[in-house]
């Protein structure tokens, strides 16, 4: 059947991978949309709150698979060995991880002001398979495997948005709908486990891959990655605790538009990580990347501000109306974190170490000055300029680093 010979090579391709993470995305953004009809502004906000919360949680997940991802890509002489090791560390960190939230339930109870034990104790569950998951996709992410970690990726939209949306019409509320989101956690995880079941032949072992070397750097990297989404997820945070629950709605829906156009362009990250994790492919991979991405950006925040009629039925509708004159600014900040995620996992790749320092700094102008605004554009005009100044930065720090890179290669010998 030439077709589906057809649909299975473009499975095994970075197209594939984009298709793929365009579904996760359609799916989690479609539940997002529902969410926002379904619950209202007082009980979105909390699982608005519940949900960005868990994307700083993710962290260690997202650590794990960065650290799979570059040692495979970096050493292929390994890969059972690594593939080992960074399976032994996942289940390990995610056990701890999830016990660790469960301890602090009150506490982050009360930061995310849920005011509810058992909503809240859903986020530690939702933490273990997350963190499984992330393990899992960084092997698939390091061998290029793209048609196995696009069924990965598939699994971890399709059925939270059956499940979830199902479980919110039954019985409306912030608890039910994160009951569904938690449930539809443990489908790419299982996923991951089949794609990865059957056993890889033993090779070489370097102490370079043991345990202990692989938790370091996947610590490494969470702290990075904590770094980057503390700040693309703190605003949220900031405006439960200066605004009304009521506008504080209003900015959870108009962050609708930012999470579009931070995860719309994800699948780039994806594909270009192993390349920029090999000195010779690094350079195109960063050029290419942040030019597409920079692309998307620009025709995203046009759409904003002359389709902002249009935007509004993806972000909450009538009852959110009062957003629509600052869609396009929202789509800003979501190009903005969509480039500072791209260079902030090109320090990973090259195994950067102090310009992580940059992202902190931007995260305490964020909650510094956030915390002494008393309007929605207020605000979001902070965050925005924040994340500016940081972009500039990174950027200026990344040329740096090529360009040393470039000068200090050595001249290949002629060919005859």
């Amino acid at each position: 059947m030439p077709a589906l010979d057809r649909a299975r090579t473009l499975a095994q391709t970075s197209a594939g991978i984009a298709i793929a993470m365009g579904i996760m995305n359609i799916a989690t953004y479609a539940f997002t949309m529902l969410a926002t009809y379904l619950l209202g502004p007082k009980d979105y906000g909390a699982l608005i709150a519940a949900m960005n919360f868990l994307i700083v949680v993710s962290v260690l997940s997202l650590g794990l698979q960065a650290t799979a991802a570059r040692r495979i890509s970096a050493d292929r002489g390994h890969v059972a060995q690594i593939e080992r090791s960074i399976m032994r560390v996942t289940y390990r960190a995610a056990a701890a991880l999830g016990l660790l939230l469960l301890a602090l339930t009150p506490l982050i109870d009360r930061m995310l002001r849920l005011d509810s034990l058992p909503t809240t104790a859903l986020i530690a569950v939702s933490a273990v398979p997350l963190t499984i998951m992330g393990g899992q996709a960084g092997i698939l992410q390091g061998e290029r495997r793209w048609a196995p970690l696009g069924l990965v990726y598939v699994a971890a939209g399709l059925p939270r948005l059956v499940i979830a949306t199902a479980l919110i019409v039954l019985a409306p509320g912030e608890f039910t709908a994160l009951l569904g989101v938690t449930i539809g956690f443990f489908a790419p995880a299982v996923v991951g486990w089949w794609v990865l079941r059957g056993g890889r032949q033993a090779g070489d072992a370097s102490p370079e891959h043991g345990g202990t070397a692989i938790l370091k750097e996947s610590l490494h990297n969470s702290h990075a990655l904590l770094a980057f989404f503390a700040l693309s997820n703190v605003d949220i945070i900031v405006a439960r605790n200066v605004l009304s629950d009521h506008d504080a709605g209003l900015y959870a829906a108009g962050l609708i538009i930012s999470k579009a156009m931070l995860f719309l362009p994800q699948f780039v990250v994806v594909v270009a990580f192993p390349a920029m994790s090999t000195a010779h492919e690094r350079r195109r991979a960063m050029v290419r990347s942040l030019t597409l991405i920079a692309g998307l950006g620009v025709l995203g925040t046009l759409a904003a501000w002359l389709l902002a009629p249009l935007a509004m039925v993806f972000a909450g509708g009538a009852d959110f109306s009062e957003i629509q004159p600052y869609l396009w600014l929202f789509a800003i900040l979501g190009t903005l974190l969509s480039m500072i995620q791209l260079l902030v996992y090109s320090v990973l790749a090259r195994r950067g170490r102090w310009t992580v320092l940059a992202v902190w700094a931007a995260l305490a102008v964020v909650v510094s000055v956030g915390l002494m605004q008393d309007t929605l554009l207020g605000l979001l005009t902070t965050v925005v300029a924040a994340d500016a100044v940081l972009l500039v930065l990174l950027l200026g720090a990344t040329v740096h680093v090529l360009r040393e890179q470039a000068t200090s290669a050595p001249v290949a010998a002629p060919v005859a």
